[in-house]
């Protein structure tokens, strides 16, 4: 068992001493890939057929491979399919931080490299995650042959400013340079401030609390067990530490901005969510901006196409997962 292993299954919560797990509930239903020092976890299922992309899927932010349970078996009935957990989360290793677009693209690349799946491939992010295939599609164009965005991320999201104003994300961009990208050196719980770990600590047993309130109620038991779990651990918290992330989102907003459709022709469904989930005054404005938003991701492509999940909230994939299923084979087939 390797060092970063071992280290993700026994975390310690400091202000009770008391041990939140000894080891996932369940074994990982992939492998264990090697990207560089630490391992992350691949999910890879149907044939590999001639002539045809394999699809990637990407959680959104604080998810991991399980979240697509609904989708990926009937995906797999038609092409190959693989999910994954980033660093920290679900059944993988700890990486280097931080933990940057950019450097969760080079680790999916290297992952997918390394455990011999080979491009073309169709990216399929949900939310957080449609920033980071928006990412890997910049970092590695020649690689992406389709994408597929299910309430992904949009292009300037509102953000809190520190005096507590509602902002875009391009205004607390300071245009700070990106970090290079790690290839070694994993995270270490030694590396962690003592008060910074207990807030750590304190903010994963709180997720894990909450890890299956609705909608991924609707998961199955077993991928419902591994949130309980997965949500509880440090590496779960740690996954999501990202202090340039507005710089990132403005550096994908500017690449966006270059050409009226910077993915050319690619074939590209975004799936916006039909019902509300806005709250509070300014909730049907927001909610109209948030429309508008996938309008423009849609737009990204000549061949874009934006579809409404008129029974969905923001997890289309757990609320409505025949529409993904449609709309990946949609793209599946403009890509062959």
């Amino acid at each position: 068992m390797s060092r970063c292993w071992s280290v993700t299954l026994f975390w310690v919560v400091a202000a009770s001493g008391q041990v939140l797990n000894t080891a996932p509930p369940l074994s990982p239903p992939g492998r264990l890939v090697d990207v560089g020092g630490w391992r992350l976890h691949l999910n890879c299922t149907g044939d590999v057929r001639p002539g045809q992309a394999t699809v990637i899927l990407e959680a959104g932010a604080g998810d991991f491979s399980v979240e697509w349970s609904l989708v990926q078996p009937k995906i797999a009935a038609f092409t190959r399919v693989c999910a994954y957990d980033r660093a920290g989360d679900g059944w993988s290793e700890l990486g280097p931080h931080p933990r940057t677009f950019h450097q969760i693209a080079y680790e999916l690349h290297q992952l997918l490299q390394n455990a011999g799946v080979k491009p073309p491939f169709i990216m399929v992010g949900h939310s957080y995650g449609g920033w980071l295939v928006r990412q890997y599609q910049s970092s590695y164009p020649g690689e992406v042959a389709g994408m597929v965005l299910v309430e992904s991320g949009q292009d300037n999201p509102w953000r809190l400013s520190s005096d507590g104003k509602l902002v875009r994300a391009i205004d607390l961009a300071k245009g700070q340079p990106i970090p290079e990208i790690k290839k070694s050196g994993p995270l270490q719980v030694s590396d962690i401030q003592p008060q910074v770990l207990r807030q750590m600590m304190a903010g994963a047993e709180q997720a894990s609390q909450h890890a299956n309130d609705p909608p991924r109620d609707l998961l199955p038991s077993d991928a419902q067990r591994m949130r309980t779990w997965a949500l509880a651990q440090l590496g779960h918290v740690a996954a999501g530490v990202n202090p340039f992330d507005v710089e990132e989102l403005a550096l994908l907003r500017r690449e966006r901005l270059k050409t009226e459709h910077p993915l050319g022709a690619l074939p590209l469904v975004a799936l916006t969510r039909g019902i509300p989930e806005e709250t509070g005054p300014n909730a049907g404005s927001l909610e109209e901006d948030h429309r508008r938003d996938h309008e423009t991701l849609a737009s990204m492509s000549t061949r874009g196409k934006l579809i409404v999940a008129r029974n969905s909230g923001h997890h289309i994939q757990l609320l409505e997962p025949e529409l993904v299923v449609t709309s990946i084979r949609e793209v599946v087939a403009a890509t062959k």
